[in-house]
């Protein structure tokens, strides 16, 4: 990969917290010129250093008030794959994780109430071949949710 330098790093520090900031600001605050900041950025996309933009929804202003992580034990690691070929067609599922640990997955999802996550645990998670288990741990309150850090 190529090596990012330290106006790549600024750059990244301004996007990540606005994706939606002029060019014309980020040039100005990294002191260099509108188009060096479209370079570089596009840059950035192409090593695949920045994987997307766009707006972040706020499930519970949609009614899915009720954000869940289940950890899933599954008959055979080798199921993986499999499996995850299941949970994609539950749009509820916003995350899913191979793992260490108890758990051979643990997904992220979101449900309108606990009915509704009951629902989609009983007649659809617990129901793809292969799982043999599940935890659920319910998230009563999101404190941090952030980019990792842009270090030197």
């Amino acid at each position: 990969m190529e090596k990012i330098d330290n106006l790549d790093r600024q750059i990244l520090e301004i996007v990540t917290k606005n994706a939606r900031i002029a060019s014309k600001d980020v040039a100005e605050d990294c002191g260099v010129s509108r188009a060096a900041i479209h370079q570089r950025i596009q840059r950035l996309i192409d090593l695949k250093v920045i994987t997307g933009s766009g707006y972040h929804v706020d499930p519970g202003l949609l009614g899915f008030t009720t954000c869940t992580f289940i950890g899933l034990k599954l008959e055979k690691g080798s199921l993986y794959q499999e499996v995850v070929k299941e949970l994609v067609q539950i749009d509820e599922v916003v995350e899913c994780h191979f793992t260490t640990g108890p758990y051979t997955m643990m997904i992220k999802l979101y449900a309108r109430d606990n009915e509704h996550l009951m629902q989609l645990l009983n007649g659809k998670i617990q129901n793809i071949p292969g799982v043999t288990a599940t935890e659920t741990l319910i998230s009563l309150d999101m404190s941090i949710k952030r980019e990792i850090p842009i270090y030197p």
